[in-house]
């Protein structure tokens, strides 16, 4: 089993609906995401991925298909929170997510995970997700801690 790591990077924009500090007001972060999944190696010589546990470009279009697309330079604010405003200053507010859930980080990569999770191959399995907020600020997802029991 070896696992592999692509990180990559997006800005966004959130507010926490309800939240007794700054984090309420609209604010953006630069983010990092680590992606580590894992799997063996395929093992056929004739395959084109031998030697791979996947493709760095299929990780690459899974996650930016997925992920960045969505969510780069998009603000983020939970259904709670009174969001119709947005849908009518489209100047400002063209790109936009209503999360089921509030928008912290801890809550962004559990969520990614789960998006991330549906789209890789039948053999790659996600092992975990670190989202980073700030330069020293981040939330970790592992699978082994989200195993059905």
């Amino acid at each position: 089993m070896i696992r592999v790591t692509k990180i990559f990077n997006f800005e966004m924009a959130h507010a926490l609906w309800n939240y007794n500090g700054p984090c309420k007001n609209i604010h953006g972060h630069s983010y990092k995401l680590l992606v580590t999944v894992s799997g063996i190696p395929e093992s056929d010589i004739e395959n084109m991925k031998y030697g791979m546990v996947i493709d760095f470009g299929d990780l690459k279009r899974i996650v930016n298909e997925n992920i960045i697309a969505r969510f780069d330079h998009s603000v983020v604010v939970s259904k709670n929170a009174p969001h119709k405003f947005m849908q009518n200053i489209d100047q400002m507010f063209d790109k936009y997510e209503i999360s089921e859930y509030q928008p912290t980080c801890e809550n962004m990569v559990a969520h990614f995970a789960g998006i991330i999770s549906d789209k890789l191959p039948a053999n790659v399995s996600l092992h975990n997700l670190r989202l980073f907020e700030t330069e020293n600020s981040y939330a970790d997802w592992f699978a082994s801690d989200n195993e059905k029991q």
